[in-house]
């Protein structure tokens, strides 16, 4: 992969659509036009602070989410505050792009860290999907390989014993950040809290930091100071069972 590029780096200063292109780019051809088509149809950027709800469950929406820089989660609460996250979504994500038809989500969408992220009007997604049938098909495969990633992460939580569960995550994460430039040699920068992750593995923050000294006593891996360092990846694999086909890497006419 190319050299890992700053999580710091100004995203005004870069292409807001870079990232997704990339993305698309590496399971089909995007041509620059369609590419262009996917920059217009950015009405707004903003910077949104850590912590901020995006989208919230049963709000009306008429715009979808382009994630430029930082990390979102959408994620489902109980009455009790308990919170389980669905998905972790990295740059380039469109991370309510099914909204764009279900008009209201049914769980909430809220930022990790603080974001950049571009709002689409679901006016030009409906031009999108009226007048460019090839770059319809590559968002809905952006939709598709979410659910994908949503079953795997079900079967983590469902069968997965911890240790597993974490590990499985964090290589999900390395890939799909590898992607994008933003990991290098198994190294990559992850600004999540302890609870953050036991929120996504269906865990205790207690249980979680058990795991991960686990881990590192292993010497498979090390989770200090908001950065993972995969110390040996074919040894966390196995662990983990992490077999990347779901996430859809191959090159392919769609």
């Amino acid at each position: 992969m190319a050299e890992a590029r700053s999580q710091s780096a100004s995203s005004a200063a870069r292409d807001p659509v870079d990232d997704l292109v990339k993305k698309l780019r590496l399971r089909d051809e995007v041509s620059d036009r369609e590419a262009k088509v996917l920059r217009d149809a950015i009405a707004e950027v903003q910077k949104i602070p850590s912590g901020r709800t995006l989208v919230r469950t049963g709000q009306a929406i008429s715009q979808s989410t382009l994630l430029i820089e930082g990390l979102i989660a959408r994620y489902k609460d109980l009455s009790d505050g308990q919170r389980q996250i669905m998905e972790l979504h990295v740059a380039g994500d469109f991370v309510d792009l099914h909204g764009f038809l279900l008009k209201r989500l049914d769980h909430n969408v809220g930022a990790l860290t603080a974001v950049s992220v571009g709002f689409v009007p679901h006016e030009a997604l409906a031009r999108i999907t009226a007048e460019e049938p090839h770059l319809s098909r590559m968002l809905w495969l952006s939709t598709l390989m979410d659910a994908s990633i949503q079953r795997e992460h079900i079967l983590s939580m469902g069968r997965r014993p911890a240790l597993a569960r974490i590990g499985h995550l964090l290589c999900e994460l390395c890939i799909r950040l590898e992607v994008i430039g933003l990991a290098e040699n198994r190294g990559f920068a992850l600004p999540l809290t302890q609870l953050d992750l036991a929120d996504a593995t269906g865990l205790t923050a207690i249980h979680v930091n058990r795991m991960l000294r686990q881990l590192r006593e292993r010497k498979l891996l090390t989770f200090r100071g908001g950065r993972v360092e995969i110390h040996d990846w074919e040894a966390l694999q196995a662990l983990s069972e992490f077999d990347p086909t779901y996430l859809h890497l191959e090159r392919r006419p769609r």
